[in-house]
């Protein structure tokens, strides 16, 4: 049994390694083509921009729940909540925008629709908690 568990984790601590080195290897096809072709050099690289990308947009994505959570105060009741013209608005923008940036629109409206449904989710939890603390006008 010891030596099977030490085989494994040999084995695991090769292939970790492996994938390290294939991180920091060379591409193996292609030439660069962010940056005007001054990145990226290596996987790694690449997964270091990426990383810092993913944090600014969950960044933005908290500041967006803030201004949601906001706006539900001025709505008069849940029912104001979804307003399906003003979702495909906000979708429709976000494919403008992609296009704009080189970013394909598809990939924009796969992203923004169930984004502003799990926004959509939030304001409505957002009223539940406000209802059940008695603080919304509709129900006291």
């Amino acid at each position: 049994m010891r030596l099977f568990l030490t085989t494994v984790l040999l084995l695991a601590a090769s292939a970790a390694h492996a994938q390290q080195g294939a991180a920091a290897a060379p591409a193996p096809w292609g030439s660069p083509t962010v940056d005007n072709g001054a990145c990226c050099q290596s996987l790694d690289e690449v997964r270091g921009h990426i990383d810092r990308i993913d944090h600014d947009i969950v960044r933005l994505m908290a500041e967006r729940g803030r201004y949601v959570h906001e706006a539900a105060r001025f709505k008069a009741d849940p029912t104001h909540v979804e307003v399906p013209a003003r979702a495909e608005a906000v979708v429709r923008k976000a494919m403008s925008l992609a296009q704009e940036n080189g970013l394909s629109p598809d990939i924009a409206e796969a992203t923004y629709r169930p984004m502003l449904r799990a926004y959509l989710d939030y304001e409505q939890q957002v009223f539940a908690k406000a209802s059940a603390a008695g603080q919304t006008p509709w129900k006291k």
